[in-house]
């Protein structure tokens, strides 16, 4: 073995036992681990931009959904791990819908493919999805929240303010408290 292949070996090694990333090479593991963050930025929830088709509902806008809490759930029905959010993210809004809590399924398509309004409305019928799910094909929305991953979900207070937000699957159990004590704390 030559001493270059050996300290290359060996910080492969190092990498993947302490599981460190390896910048540009490895960066589907980082992605892969969810981010939550409860108390996120208390930043003003931005608008719905650039949507080309509501499905669902007609269009809706930020403003018009103070008072309610809001959950905006990025994906696209090409993801695996999108798909594998959508029972959950509907499961809560059966349990929440009549208590106050809108959700809005923002279609932010990674191929050409995921452009297509029928074949949106075609994984809106496969999985069940009857909230309102807006297009956005052109990524304005995606880019208004600085999202940069697929899935993320981000809820919304009845002041507008972003008060959670999660990339990636899991932490169901914390999305559902968060939005049942926002609920409670209004009722």
């Amino acid at each position: 073995m030559t001493f270059k292949l050996l300290a290359v070996s060996a910080a492969l090694i190092g990498f993947t036992v302490t599981g460190a990333v390896i910048p540009g090479i490895c960066d589907e593991a980082a992605r892969a681990t969810p981010v939550v963050t409860a108390a996120a930025s208390q930043q003003t929830a931005p608008d719905f931009a650039g949507i080309s088709s509501w499905f669902n509902s007609k269009p809706l806008n930020i403003a018009e959904l103070r008072g309610k809490v809001v959950l905006v759930d990025f994906w696209t029905y090409g993801c695996v791990n999108c798909v594998n959010t959508l029972p959950h993210v509907t499961d809560l809004y059966a349990k929440y819908k009549d208590k106050g809590l809108v959700v809005v399924g923002v279609h932010t398509p990674e191929f050409p493919f995921e452009r297509s309004a029928s074949n949106v409305q075609a994984a809106l019928k496969r999985h069940g999805i009857t909230y309102p799910v807006a297009q956005d094909n052109e990524s304005k929305t995606w880019n208004a929240y600085r999202n940069r991953y697929w899935p993320a979900q981000y809820i919304i207070d009845q002041n507008g303010k972003i008060v959670f937000q999660h990339e990636g699957e899991g932490s169901y159990d914390e999305t559902d408290r968060t939005v049942g004590r926002l609920l409670n704390a209004n009722s």
